[in-house]
C-alpha cells in the first residue's frame, strides 16, 4: 500500500514532513528513534489503530530523516526537539499522548519540559518504548574507543555499523555536545502525567538497566514498567505491537 503524501511544515528553513489524522482527543503523537522514519512498523500500526478508533494521530520525520529536508549529520537533539515542538503546536489541539521510541522517548520527555515551561499542560500521558533519554552521555560517551575519540576530534564525527540498515550510524561531535545540554536523567523527573515504559530484556542497543534508571527517577505512583523477556530494541513483532496498542489505548482511556 502506498503511503499518502505528507504535508510539509517549514521549521527554521527546513522542510519537515508530517502526517496528521484528525479525530478524537486525547490525540496520539508519534516520536520516532534515531535514524528511523515515520513509516516504520510501529508508527504505521498506531496510525491504523487510531484511524479505526477515530482518534487524532500525528507523526513527522525529523530533519535528515525520511521525507524531511536537511542532512542527518546536521541534526542535534535541540534541533529535533524544536522541530517536534513546532509540529506539535501547529497540528494538535486539546489533550495529547506522546509515544516515543528510543531517542523519541528523550524528545518526548524534553517536549513535556518545554511545554510545561510555556504553560501548556496538554500532554496527559507518555508511552515510552525502549527509551533512550540521554543516550549520548549515558550510552555513547562512556564506551568511546580511542579511534572514535580521535575521529570526533579530527573529523567531527565517527561511524558505526547499523543492525537495521546498510547505512552506518553517524555520531557527530555536535550531537554529543548538544546532548549534554538536554539531559533529563540528572535528578527526579516530574512529567505531570502517567508514564508507561515498554522495555525488552533482550535489547542489545539500550540495556534494560537504562529503563530501570529512568523509572527510578519518575514519580512511582504514576509509572507502569512492562518488561518483555525476549523483546529486542525494535519491539516490532506482532506480540510487541499488540502490547504497544494496548498501552496507548489504556493511556487514551485514562486521559479522557
Amino acid at each position: 500500500m502506498t503511503a499518502t503524501p505528507p504535508t510539509f511544515l517549514d521549521v527554521d528553513g527546513l522542510s519537515i514532513a508530517v502526517r496528521h489524522i484528525a479525530g478524537a482527543t486525547p490525540g496520539v503523537v508519534w516520536l520516532g528513534g534515531y535514524k528511523s522514519d515515520m513509516l516504520g512498523t510501529k508508527a504505521e500500526t498506531l496510525s491504523d489503530w487510531a484511524a479505526k478508533e477515530g482518534r487524532a494521530f500525528l507523526r513527522h520525520d525529523y530533519s535528515g530523516h525520511g521525507e524531511s529536508g536537511g542532512a542527518f549529520a546536521d541534526g542535534t537533539i535541540s534541533k529535533w526537539l524544536s522541530q517536534s515542538l513546532a509540529v506539535f503546536r501547529h497540528f494538535t489541539s486539546g489533550s495529547q499522548i506522546l509515544v516515543g521510541s528510543s531517542m523519541g522517548a528523550w524528545i518526548a520527555l524534553r517536549m513535556v519540559q518545554e511545554l510545561r515551561k510555556a504553560g501548556d499542560a496538554s500532554v496527559v500521558g507518555l508511552v515510552l518504548l525502549a527509551p533512550a533519554p540521554d543516550f549520548t552521555a549515558e550510552l555513547v560517551e562512556p564506551v568511546l574507543t580511542k579511534a572514535q575519540k580521535r575521529d570526533l576530534a579530527k573529523k567531527g564525527f565517527f561511524e558505526e555499523p547499523s543492525d537495521y540498515s546498510t547505512e552506518p550510524y553517524i555520531y557527530t561531535r555536535a550531537l554529543i555536545e548538544d546532548g549534554r545540554d538536554n539531559l533529563v536523567m540528572t535528578g527526579p523527573l516530574d512529567t505531570h502525567c502517567p508514564v508507561h515504559v515498554l522495555q525488552g530484556l533482550a535489547d542489545r542497543d539500550v540495556p534494560s538497566s537504562h529503563a530501570l534508571k529512568l523509572v527510578s527517577l519518575l514519580p512511582a505512583d504514576d509509572v507502569t514498567l512492562s518488561l518483555i523477556p525476549d523483546g529486542d530494541h525494535r519491539l516490532s513483532r506482532p506480540q510487541d505491537l499488540d502490547m504497544l496498542v494496548r498501552a496507548v489505548g489504556d493511556m487514551a482511556a485514562r486521559g479522557k
